[in-house]
């Protein structure tokens, strides 16, 4: 089962699928159709990048998985505030 994940992480799909959320997120955010501090824009951060960091561990892209990581915490993180956020 993991060399089946493995593999599947290889392959140059997952890193189009990825590449398309970040993009997807950032082209609706500069239209106004999504905004940078709201769930759906950081899923789809979080999603692409987080795929795109287990792509370049994988392929041992070290720079590109540091920026992936990076992005993937910071939209992490603003999950984390928007959940704060709401409980208070």
């Amino acid at each position: 089962m993991s060399d089946t994940l493995v593999e599947l992480a290889h392959n140059e799909l997952v890193a189009y699928l990825g590449m398309i959320m970040i993009l997807s997120a950032f082209f609706l955010e500069t239209r106004g159709v999504l905004n940078s501090k709201e769930l759906p824009y950081l899923i789809l951060m979080a999603l692409g990048s987080g795929l795109l960091a287990v792509r370049a561990y994988l392929i041992d892209e070290w720079a590109f998985f540091i920026l992936e990581v990076a992005w993937f915490a910071a939209a992490a993180l603003g999950m984390w505030s928007l959940r704060t956020a709401l409980k208070e």
